[in-house]
C-alpha cells in the first residue's frame, strides 16, 4: 500500500502513539522516527492517516491492540511505544 508519504518500512526505528488534549476532545497522533533522525508526525484528522496506519501496523510485531492503550483515560496523552526496531 502507498501512502505517497516519505515512509520507507525497513528504516522505521520507532512508532509512539500518543493523544493531545484539544480542550473537548482528544487528537490521536503518532510519531514515526525513521533512521535518518527524521521524526515524522502525524493524526488522526489528516486525510492520509488511515493509510499510514495500516501501513506501520503491518511492521514484525507491531500490536493490533494498540488503540486500547492510547484511548483511556480521556485527555491523559497515553503515550505508547507500538514499535520499537530490534538491533540486528
Amino acid at each position: 500500500m502507498s501512502t505517497g508519504l516519505p515512509l520507507e518500512m525497513a528504516v522505521i526505528q520507532h512508532v509512539v502513539f500518543y493523544k493531545r488534549d484539544e480542550l473537548t476532545t482528544d487528537l490521536i497522533c503518532c510519531e514515526i522516527l525513521m533512521a535518518s533522525g527524521q521524526t515524522l508526525w502525524f493524526h488522526e484528522e489528516m486525510p492520509n492517516w488511515n493509510d499510514v496506519v495500516a501501513q506501520i501496523e503491518l511492521l514484525e510485531g507491531f500490536p493490533q491492540d494498540w488503540r486500547s492503550h492510547v484511548i483511556q483515560p480521556p485527555f491523559a496523552e497515553c503515550r505508547f511505544m507500538a514499535y520499537e526496531k530490534r538491533a540486528q
